[in-house]
């Protein structure tokens, strides 16, 4: 069983008991939220596509952790100018973990 849900513009294909990094959330650690963006949800034996979304299927997670990202650099250059610019990026993310994926219908 699997489904593929959304978050905060993000799409992530997720089982039970997968582990994944998102922007960070509004959300306490050890806290649980429940996802219903589901766009795809596949139970073994059929699979069901929503327009947009799957109704009657909802996802809940618990909050792991909150983290930043590695460091991402963004270096300018231009030649014979003496004009380089150099900067970092860390993203705010926070990890979930899937506990269970309900059919509510």
């Amino acid at each position: 069983m699997y489904v593929i849900l959304e978050i905060k513009g993000s799409q992530f294909k997720v089982g039970k008991d997968t582990e994944f990094d998102t922007n960070r959330l509004d959300a306490a650690v050890g806290k649980s939220i429940k996802i219903k963006d589901i766009l795809l949800f596949s139970d073994g034996k059929s699979v069901e596509i929503g327009s947009p979304h799957v109704k009657g299927v909802e996802v809940v997670c618990d909050v792991v952790k909150h983290f930043r990202g590695k460091k991402v650099i963004a270096y300018k250059y231009k030649r014979r100018h003496n004009e380089r610019r150099k900067k970092g990026h860390r993203q705010d993310l926070t990890r979930l973990k899937v506990n269970e994926i309900k059919q509510t219908k």
